[in-house]
């Protein structure tokens, strides 16, 4: 697949204000500063589709954009080490809980791992939270450009090994580099073919504000 038109549409904090949801959509998320933005940037040929900063916490809001007329991504805001207040942690919180729960439409909730790091509590309970809402997920190690191919290799590895004392089996998962674009048409080709198998709920109105 190639990204030929990405439009900005809506930003938001009530997952009842998004999209009418008759086209397939696809979360991102990740602890802070994982390079979120970049990867969607990166994917959608664009640098500056989603905002970048050095500052953890930027997106503070359900933000989707209309891809090729045909799908949804969604930018959601992270969670994790963000300088922000608790009560605004627990905002974000809710936000991302009511929008994950609410979209009948969301094929794909893409977790941003950093792939320089050793598994992290909170993105494994978030990954946990994810599992007993049965909110289908697939990881995107970030930042792969950052080592070298053994230790890519054994971080993941490590990871696989962590995830599987819980876990029947690993999840499916990507490795990308926004500056190399790595996995970029892996990730892209993965959507093509859920939309492909896309098939729109019952009782949907069929208007969209993307359109």
């Amino acid at each position: 697949m190639e990204i030929n038109e990405a439009r900005f549409v809506i930003s938001n904090s009530d997952a009842r204000r998004c999209p009418t949801p008759t086209l397939p959509e696809y979360a991102f998320i990740g602890r802070s500063n994982v390079g979120k933005s970049s990867l969607i940037n990166m994917l959608c040929n664009h640098s500056h589709l989603a905002k970048v900063s050095g500052t953890p916490g930027k997106t503070q809001l359900i933000n989707h954009f209309l891809i090729n007329k045909n799908w949804y991504l969604v930018d959601l805001p992270g969670y994790g080490y963000a300088k922000v207040g608790k009560r605004l942690k627990a905002t974000f919180t809710t936000i991302i809980n009511h929008y994950l729960t609410q979209r009948s439409n969301l094929q794909c909730l893409f977790i941003l791992i950093d792939s320089r790091l050793a598994p992290q509590k909170i993105d494994l309970e978030f990954m946990r939270e994810m599992g007993k809402k049965q909110i289908p997920f697939t990881l995107i190690f970030t930042k792969a450009d950052k080592l070298k191919p053994q230790a890519l290799q054994d971080n993941i590895k490590h990871y696989a090994d962590v995830m599987l004392q819980e876990w029947e089996e690993m999840p499916h998962f990507f490795i990308s580099s926004s500056s190399h674009k790595t996995g970029k048409e892996e990730i892209l080709q993965y959507i093509d073919e859920l939309n492909a198998n896309w098939v729109l709920p019952p009782r949907e109105e069929k208007h969209d504000l993307g359109q």
